[in-house]
């Protein structure tokens, strides 16, 4: 079963995941594709995964912009899962050539 990450936990994770940052009891990026069919991608290939995982993601897209926002839900906050698929969205994104905003 998974449990909450600590603050200390967090913050040595996400000098691993550049881009991303902690607000709230949520894990949040945006990453900016090279086009729009491009962002589409990104879109399904962090889809294939979350399923893979069922850990899913929300996910906001405005034309090139994709936001990603994790959390684990039903622990109320972050664990090792949402690091798990941050790692999976930013390998993704390297591969479609998107660039991390922030």
């Amino acid at each position: 079963m998974s449990r909450l990450l600590t603050h200390e936990e967090l913050d040595r994770q996400l000098d691993d995941l550049p881009g991303w940052a902690v607000v709230g009891t949520q894990l949040e990026a945006t990453f900016e594709a090279p086009d729009f069919p491009s962002a589409i991608r990104l879109v399904d290939e962090v889809a294939l995964e979350a399923e893979s995982m069922n850990h899913h993601p929300d996910i906001d897209i405005r034309w090139r912009a994709v936001k990603f926002v994790l959390s684990t839900h039903d622990l109320g906050g972050l664990s090792q899962l949402d690091v798990e698929l941050a790692h999976q969205i930013s390998q993704a994104s390297n591969r479609i050539g998107a660039q991390a905003r922030g």
